[in-house]
């Protein structure tokens, strides 16, 4: 489940950094093309930082599978989940109701397995 996570959101890097004022992002975002030129750098740089959340979780899926004994990777797992969840939260509240969907609630599942595992 984390690894799935970590792909929305190297999914998301790539509709945002590179897709965003082409004619699927703006049919995903639902952009008219004067929305989304007008908002091109800014969602590259929502993209960037979806880049790196998703780079944490494969830092720390990385970590369970080479040291499990430690914890460290499930503790890294758990601190990117919890921004996602957040991040997830807040998206949904203020932007898209359907960000609840897309990203809250598979980090919020992956979280919970990751914290009972």
């Amino acid at each position: 489940m984390v690894a799935l996570v970590a792909a929305l959101h190297l999914a998301f890097l790539v509709l945002e950094m590179f897709l965003w004022d082409k004619a699927l992002g703006r049919t995903i975002f639902r952009h008219s093309k004067q929305q989304a030129a007008a908002t091109k750098v800014l969602a590259a740089n929502q993209g960037l930082y979806n880049g790196f959340l998703a780079a944490g979780l494969i830092w720390g899926l990385y970590l369970s599978a080479s040291d499990p004994e430690s914890g460290r990777g499930a503790s890294i797992q758990l601190f990117f989940l919890t921004c996602i969840l957040i991040a997830g939260l807040y998206g949904a509240k203020t932007a898209s109701r359907t960000i609840l969907w897309v990203q809250a609630l598979p980090a919020a599942v992956a979280l919970v397995l990751v914290a009972w595992s």
